[in-house]
């Protein structure tokens, strides 16, 4: 029998026994590709849900509109009560469930927030990365049913990259990205659907009250459905 492995520092230990119980957790399909193509977007999504989740802490149950692989859910996840993902693509909902750990359950499944509500009660929902591609005769039905989704005093966290970046986007992201907005214009919109809105400006990793036009990424915190 092969010996195994012994650290020279005892603390590590802990490492090794978690991936005799658990072992190596996979990567989705999204990040999977970011893993290869360009590391640097995990610290600018994370960035993002991690802010997400300090917006959403202590809600009871929480839907995630336009989910993807939800890799990065789990930063918000761990901070509510019950938390489901949805997406309109059931590609991305079978990678979920293929990655599905037991101690991080999560509901997940196939829906397009264009058909109707979310099914449930959700005091928070989030969507990230998700607005900037639906088509603007389209976006009042994204809204809607968003908020629809939520109780009436619901907590709704929307970010998108701004109109600003997308000189500098690669072609894969500009082919999807038909509905990107400038701070103001995200503003005026969200301000339609929620009585409070607060709208922030990110660069890279950085989130902050800057310049929109300035901006790389634009987050809206968004309160009280009207």
């Amino acid at each position: 029998m092969t010996e195994k492995p012994v650290f020279k520092e005892a603390q590590y230990s802990y490492m090794q026994d978690h991936v005799e119980k658990h072992g190596i957790s996979r990567l989705g399909m999204m990040r999977n590709q970011d893993w290869h193509d360009d590391p640097r977007r995990f610290a600018f999504t994370f960035s993002r849900y991690k802010f997400a989740a300090k917006m959403l802490a202590g809600k009871s149950s929480v839907v995630e509109i336009g989910c993807g692989d939800a890799f990065a859910s789990r930063l918000v996840q761990q901070t509510v009560g019950s938390f489901t993902a949805v997406d309109f693509d059931p590609i991305f909902i079978d990678d979920i469930k293929n990655r599905m750990n037991p101690e991080w359950p999560l509901q997940c499944f196939v829906h397009d927030i264009l058909d109707g509500p979310v099914p449930g009660e959700f005091d928070g929902a989030l969507s990230l990365d998700v607005l900037e591609h639906v088509d603007p005769r389209l976006e009042h039905k994204f809204l809607e049913n968003t908020a629809a989704s939520l109780t009436k005093h619901g907590v709704f966290v929307v970010g998108m990259p701004s109109l600003e970046s997308q000189a500098y986007a690669s072609p894969q992201s500009k082919e999807g990205h038909v509905n990107c907005k400038s701070g103001d214009d995200f503003l005026i919109l969200m301000q339609r659907y929620f009585h409070n809105v607060f709208l922030f400006s990110m660069n890279d990793e950085a989130l902050h009250t800057g310049f929109y036009p300035m901006a790389h990424y634009l987050i809206a915190v968004c309160c009280d459905k009207k």
